[in-house]
């Protein structure tokens, strides 16, 4: 058994080596393990680096609006169905280092809907549901938490100017496995088309990623990104998921300079 440098240097000072190891043990048991908020999703949720700025996921901005101690591990990667996150061992990874009290926020469909594509297609009502479930049993297996969160909408509108929806029967098929296998539910498809509605077709191109050389209506910058955190965040309180002490900042300006953009790979 190796000995850690703490372990080393009480049995320097004298202390018996079971002692000190004992010790540890009973300060570490006194301090609750802090929780862990898991995201399985695709590029709508992922973290974005140098090469796509400004483009953002709105897990980039969810931990603006959880408490210090709360950690964000955000696993959703750009292009990835609920199938292809499985097939590529990423639950898997998710499922080796989730603990008891933890979270599993999943969020897909984007992806699913590539009928053109055996590798991400899902159907929504089966194969959809089969994958899905695969987060739910394997979170709650381990003692975490499993929350589905159906997939936030496009910027679409119609020539009235409706915002209109994108993602056909994939919404109705997640709210149906939540009740099924009592998931706690965020309906971020819902609200975020209310929220498209709200601010109208021009106004919202304030909120994707819209530039110069791109006209984007799936993903978004940092003010979308942050207003679709919101709405996350929101869900996680009114479902119960997270306590009032576990969110701060919901009726706060979340500046755009927090967002950053690290080098590295999207797709990895």
């Amino acid at each position: 058994m190796s000995l850690t440098r703490r372990q080393v240097s009480a049995a320097g000072l004298g202390l018996p080596l079971a002692l000190a190891v004992t010790g540890t043990a009973r300060a570490a048991a006194g301090r609750p393990r802090p929780r862990t908020l898991y995201i399985a999703g695709d590029s709508t949720a992922a973290r974005k680096y140098a090469d796509a700025a400004p483009e953002t996921g709105w897990g980039t901005a969810l931990p603006f609006l959880l408490r210090p101690g709360l950690e964000v591990a955000n696993h959703a990667v750009n292009g990835r169905s609920s199938k292809s996150f499985v097939d590529e061992g990423r639950l898997d990874a998710i499922l080796a280092a989730v603990r008891p009290g933890d979270l599993l926020l999943i969020q897909f469909a984007h992806n699913d809907e590539k009928a053109t594509d055996p590798a991400r297609y899902t159907e929504p009502w089966t194969t959809y549901r089969k994958y899905l479930r695969l987060y739910v049993d394997g979170a709650r297996d381990r003692g975490a938490r499993p929350v589905l969160a159906t997939a936030v909408e496009r910027r679409r509108f119609d020539a009235g100017g409706t915002a209109v929806p994108s993602h056909g029967d994939y919404p109705a098929a997640m709210r149906a496995l939540a009740r099924e296998e009592r998931v706690a539910l965020l309906d971020t498809q819902a609200l975020s088309l209310a929220l498209w509605q709200e601010l109208g077709a021009e106004e919202t191109k304030k909120y994707f990623n819209w530039t110069a050389t791109e006209q984007d209506n799936t993903h978004f910058n940092p003010p979308g990104a942050i207003a679709v955190a919101r709405l996350v965040a929101r869900e996680l309180l009114r479902t119960r998921v997270l306590a009032p002490r576990d969110v701060r900042r919901l009726d706060e300006v979340i500046p755009e300079s927090w967002i950053t953009w690290p080098d590295g790979d999207a797709t990895a």
